[in-house]
C-alpha cells in the first residue's frame, strides 16, 4: 500500500477490523517515514444495471446515490457515518438481489426506506423530488402518512 505522505510502497499493518458490510479497515505504518494511516477495503460485488423510466440503462453509481442522500440530509442532525451506513445498506440490498438489471425505482424505494428510519425531514425532502410531489396538498398527504405510521 502506497504511503499518502512519502509515496513509499512498503508499510506494515498494525491493526485490522471488520465492519458489518464486509469491509476491512487496516491501520498501517510506513517503513520509510514512520507515518501512520488507515486504509479501507470493501469487496467489489456486482451491482445490477439500473433501468431508468425511459428504458435506458445505466451502471449503479455509488457517488450519485451518496449525493442524493447528502442533499436530503443537508443541515439535519445526520452524521457522516449514518449517511455511509445508509449508502452501504442500499448497495448491499441491490447486490443481494442477484439480478443483472433492476428498475431504478427499486433504488428510490430503498433510499426512502432507510431515510424514513434515520430522519423523517430528510425522508420528506427526498420524497418531494423522488415522488414528484409538486403541490402542498400532496406533500401534506405524505407527511400525514408519515405521522400516522
Amino acid at each position: 500500500m502506497r504511503c499518502p505522505y512519502c509515496q513509499n510502497n512498503d508499510s506494515k499493518v498494525l491493526d485490522t477490523s471488520h465492519d458489518s458490510h464486509g469491509g476491512i479497515r487496516r491501520r498501517r505504518e510506513c517503513f520509510n517515514c514512520g507515518q501512520r494511516f488507515s486504509t479501507y477495503e470493501r469487496p467489489i460485488l456486482a451491482t445490477p444495471l439500473l433501468i431508468k423510466q425511459d428504458g435506458t440503462r445505466e451502471e449503479f453509481d455509488r457517488e450519485k446515490l451518496a449525493r442524493g442522500i447528502r442533499i436530503s440530509c443537508a443541515k439535519r442532525p445526520v452524521s457522516a457515518a449514518d449517511i455511509e451506513r445508509m449508502i452501504g445498506q442500499v448497495e448491499s440490498q441491490l447486490q443481494k438481489m442477484s439480478k443483472s438489471e433492476v428498475s431504478s425505482r427499486i433504488v428510490g424505494e430503498l433510499v426512502m426506506k432507510v431515510l424514513k428510519e434515520v430522519d423523517q425531514v430528510a425522508y420528506i425532502r427526498y420524497a418531494i423530488v423522488y415522488l414528484g410531489l409538486d403541490d402542498l396538498h400532496s406533500i401534506r398527504d405524505e407527511i400525514n402518512q408519515l405521522l400516522e405510521s
